[in-house]
C-alpha cells in the first residue's frame, strides 16, 4: 500500500474498480486525474453516483474495503478545514443534480444537492422565484454550500442557508439512507457524516429591483458609527457588508478607502425611495447603484492566504478588527457582513504557523470577553497541518 492511501498498488485496485463501475456505470468509476486532489495530494479513485442507491452503495463499499471516503461537490471548498492523512475515494456529486417537486404557489421545492447553485438560481428565476442564497464560492453546489453553512450577504435579512432548508436526504457513514428537518437533536446539514443527496427548499419571490447604497470608509469605527445609523434607519436591508483593505491605516491617494455598501430590494419606486432615503442618512458622499460593487459577495483571500473568520456582537466588531491589527501588527484586509458582526480576515500565506497561532489567540483573548470567536477556515497546507483549524471533515 501507499504511504497515504488505504489501496493497494495500481494494480490491486481493480477489483475495487470494478465494484465502483458496476454501481456507478462503466464511465462513472475511475482512478484520479491530478485535479483529484485534496490537501495537495492526489486521491486514489473518484466514484460519480447518480441514485441514492448508487451513493449508499458506494459508501457501503469504502466502508467494507477499509477507504477513506469523502463526498465533492465543484471542490471550491475541499480544503477548508484541518487537512487529512489520505484520502482514497471521492465520491463526486454532479450527478446528484436538478430540481423537481417545484411547486411555485407554495414557494418549495426539493433540489439535488450536486446542483450549482447558479444554476438554480436561473432555473428560479424563470419562475421569478429564488432561494435566498448567495454563497461567496462562484462555482459551490447545494450540497457544498450546506456542508459548511457558507453564507453571503443575503444572510442579513434571510439567515443562513440551513435556515432555509425543510429537510435534507443523505446516507450517512454505514450506507444508510436518513432523512432529517434539523429539529429535535437531528442533525443539520454542517452535521452530517455522510454525503448529503438533496434538500427540499423554501423559496422567496424574485425581487423586481435592487439599489446597492455605498459609502466610503477608512475605519472599523466609523464603519461602526455607518452600520447603527443605516438600522436605525429601518429600511429592511437585504444585505450591510464591508470592505476594508487595509483597516487602521490612513490612505493616500494612491491608496483607495474602503466601502460599506447596504443592499435594498423591492419593487421600483419604493427601492428608490429607500435606497435616496440610505444615502441621504449615510452622506458623506454616498452614492446608489443598480451595480454591486465589484467586491460584493466575494471572499478578500486567495488559496495561498490565510483566512481567519471573526463573529462578534455588532457593537464590538470594530473592536475585534482593531485587536487583529494590534495582534497582527501590520494593515490586516477584512470584508463580510458589518451588519451582523462577522468578516473575513486575511493573514500572509507566507508567515510561520507559530505566528498565525499567536496572532488568533491574541484576538481571541479579546473576543472573550464579547461572547465572539476567530477560526482559521482556510490556509495552505503547510499551515493548515500545524494550527488549529475551523470546520469538520465528513472523512469516512
Amino acid at each position: 500500500m501507499s504511504e497515504i492511501s488505504g489501496l493497494p498498488p495500481l494494480p490491486g485496485r481493480e477489483p475495487v474498480m470494478r465494484a465502483l463501475a458496476d454501481i456507478c456505470g462503466p464511465d462513472f468509476a475511475r482512478t484520479a486525474r491530478s485535479v483529484d486532489t485534496v490537501a495537495g495530494r492526489r486521491v486514489s479513485l473518484v466514484a460519480v453516483p447518480g441514485t441514492d442507491r448508487a451513493v449508499a452503495e458506494t459508501v457501503r463499499l469504502a466502508r467494507q474495503r477499509g477507504l477513506a471516503a469523502m463526498p465533492r461537490g465543484s471542490g471550491s471548498k475541499i480544503d477548508w478545514g484541518a487537512p487529512p492523512p489520505g484520502v482514497d475515494l471521492l465520491i463526486d456529486t454532479a450527478r446528484l443534480s436538478g430540481m423537481w417537486h417545484h411547486r411555485p404557489t407554495e414557494f418549495t421545492a426539493e433540489v439535488g444537492t450536486g446542483t450549482p447553485v447558479r444554476a438554480l438560481q436561473a432555473a428560479l428565476a424563470l419562475q421569478s422565484q429564488r432561494l435566498a442564497v448567495d454563497p461567496p464560492s462562484p462555482s459551490a453546489t447545494v450540497g457544498g454550500m450546506l456542508a459548511v453553512n457558507e453564507s453571503g450577504p443575503l444572510r442579513h435579512r434571510f439567515g443562513t442557508p440551513a435556515e432555509q432548508i425543510d429537510r435534507i436526504s443523505y446516507v450517512d457513514v454505514s450506507g444508510a439512507a436518513g432523512e432529517s428537518d434539523g429539529e429535535s437533536g437531528a442533525p443539520g446539514p454542517a452535521e452530517i457524516d455522510g454525503v448529503i443527496t438533496s434538500a427540499a427548499v423554501r423559496l422567496q419571490p424574485l425581487p423586481q429591483a435592487r439599489r446597492w447604497v455605498t459609502v466610503a470608509v477608512s475605519t472599523p469605527l466609523q464603519v461602526h458609527n455607518l452600520v447603527e445609523e443605516t438600522l436605525a434607519a429601518d429600511l429592511d436591508p437585504s444585505g450591510i457588508e464591508v470592505d476594508l483593505p487595509a483597516p487602521g491605516v490612513v490612505r493616500g491617494a494612491e491608496q483607495p478607502p474602503g466601502s460599506l455598501a447596504v443592499l435594498l430590494e423591492g419593487v421600483p419606486g419604493e427601492v428608490e425611495r429607500r435606497a435616496s432615503r440610505l444615502a441621504g442618512v449615510l452622506a458623506q458622499g454616498a452614492e446608489v447603484s443598480g451595480i454591486a460593487p465589484r467586491w460584493w459577495g466575494r471572499y478578500p483571500f486567495g488559496a495561498r492566504d490565510v483566512a481567519m473568520r471573526v463573529s462578534v456582537q455588532i457593537a464590538d466588531l470594530h473592536a475585534a478588527v482593531y485587536a487583529l491589527h494590534d495582534a497582527a501588527g501590520e494593515s490586516v484586509p477584512v470584508r463580510g457582513s458589518a451588519g451582523l458582526g462577522t468578516v473575513h480576515a486575511v493573514l500572509p500565506g507566507t508567515l510561520e504557523p507559530d505566528r498565525v497561532e499567536g496572532i488568533l489567540d491574541s484576538v481571541r483573548q479579546v473576543l472573550l470577553a464579547r461572547s465572539g470567536e476567530a477560526v482559521i477556515v482556510s490556509a495552505p497546507v503547510e499551515i493548515a497541518r500545524e494550527v488549529e483549524m475551523a470546520g469538520r471533515r465528513s472523512l469516512f
